[in-house]
């Protein structure tokens, strides 16, 4: 038995079989348990001189992921590899900080491995500069536009993310909130926290609400512990809004679990919104009011672009993909 056939019982992609059977993050414990009970029932033991060959193969596209703890990108990041494999290259993923240096791994990579392209899950732009064109592969920036970088082999695939920001300000606004905290990232390390802090003070200043940057401002990486410390930030110093916008569902997944302990309900003391639309905040209590990114068509539009250029070389696409406000029972109206 081979790991394809493993894959093709299981009903997963080959890629993800192989992160469960080396333990890597992206893949749920469900499905984790379904293809070990097959590797168990077939007593399949990995062939560790196939394993080598195959990491030291030029087939390959490497997949730059900043962050383990993104639900949006292990979402993102099944149909992705399902859709490379099939057309013959190795997807392999490479897990980094969420501050580091994106560009100086693809450069440690190109060293190592020689692949034929990489794309990148998550960004910071001061780390993209035309330099990038000395891998002289063609690579894609996922989840973020590259458009005004200008550089001649990065490509991009992203939603609107000021648009999208400005979208659930003045949904919030509409609902009567005029006292409105935002938890998010660095935004002189993260691309998207920078345009979605872009979009938010652009509603606000649009519609007259007020903002104090230094108090309605939380940071937090992009996880459940963080969003919950962003959110005690919040309480400590703006104890009078009525509203939270977070910049991802697990940051607004921890900023509710804060407000519990705090003795808050959602929504009928704060109301909390988030950025993705996972799963989980669509089976949270409440039900989470977010920005939903569309993981299935973000997956297939890069792989594709990706894929031609790699295929048949030539200038870098960017395309914007469309997103939904879902209305959960997050949000009060005041």
């Amino acid at each position: 038995m081979t790991i394809k056939d493993i894959a093709r019982e299981s009903g997963y992609a080959v890629g993800t079989v192989s992160r469960a059977l080396n333990n890597a993050p992206g893949v749920s414990a469900e499905t984790r348990q379904k293809i070990l009970e097959i590797v168990n029932r077939h007593n399949y033991e990995p062939n560790a001189n196939a394993k080598h060959l195959k990491q030291q193969a030029n087939d390959g596209i490497a997949l730059i992921v900043k962050g383990t703890q993104n639900m949006l990108f292990a979402g993102i990041l099944e149909p992705l590899q399902q859709i490379i494999e099939e057309s013959g290259y190795v997807a392999t993923v490479y897990y980094i900080d969420e501050e580091a240096n994106e560009v100086a791994q693809a450069r440690r990579i190109c060293t190592e491995r020689k692949p034929h392209g990489i794309l990148f899950l998550g960004s910071n732009p001061e780390y993209f500069t035309p330099e990038l064109e000395e891998l002289g592969i063609p690579c894609l920036l996922l989840t973020n536009s590259a458009a005004s970088l200008r550089i001649r082999n990065l490509s991009s695939v992203s939603v609107d993310d000021m648009a999208a920001s400005d979208t659930m300000i003045e949904y919030l606004y509409k609902k009567g909130h005029r006292r409105i905290g935002i938890i998010g990232g660095k935004p002189n390390l993260s691309r998207p926290s920078l345009a979605r802090l872009a979009g938010c003070q652009g509603a606000m200043l649009r519609l007259g609400l007020p903002f104090d940057m230094e108090k309605q401002y939380a940071y937090a990486r992009f996880s459940l512990s963080s969003g919950y410390e962003a959110m005690e930030y919040l309480l400590k110093h703006s104890p009078d809004i009525t509203a939270v916008f977070a910049m991802s569902d697990l940051m607004a997944l921890g900023a509710i679990r804060a407000l519990r302990d705090h003795g808050l309900c959602v929504p009928q003391d704060i109301s909390v919104t988030g950025f993705d639309g996972i799963a989980l905040g669509q089976y949270s209590v409440p039900r989470l009011t977010t920005i939903r990114q569309n993981m299935g068509q973000l997956a297939q539009r890069s792989a594709r672009i990706l894929l031609h250029n790699i295929q048949k070389p030539g200038n870098a696409v960017h395309e914007i993909v469309s997103f939904d406000l879902t209305e959960g029972e997050s949000v009060r109206e005041l």
